[in-house]
C-alpha cells in the first residue's frame, strides 16, 4: 500500500490491515522455511507495509496526544 492510501483509513481500517499484514507476513515466513515461496521479494514489501502502518498508527497517537494538552 501507498502511504497517501494508509492516511485514508480511519483507526479501525488501520488495526484490520495490520493484522493482515502480519498474518500474510506470518504465512510467507512459513513458506519461506519450508522452501515453497517463489517471490522472496514480497516478504520485504510486507514488512514495510507493516511499518508504515504502524508509523501512521503512531502519528495519530501522538497528534491526539498533542491536541489534548
Amino acid at each position: 500500500m501507498k502511504p497517501a492510501q494508509i492516511r485514508e483509513l480511519s483507526d479501525e481500517e488501520l488495526q484490520s490491515k495490520l493484522k493482515e499484514f502480519r498474518a500474510e507476513l506470518f504465512n510467507l515466513r512459513f513458506q519461506m522455511a519450508t522452501g515453497q515461496l517463489d517471490n522472496t521479494a514480497r516478504v520485504k514489501l510486507v514488512k514495510k507495509d507493516v511499518a508504515r502502518v504502524l508509523t501512521e498508527l503512531r502519528a495519530r497517537e501522538l497528534a491526539a496526544q498533542k491536541n489534548g494538552e
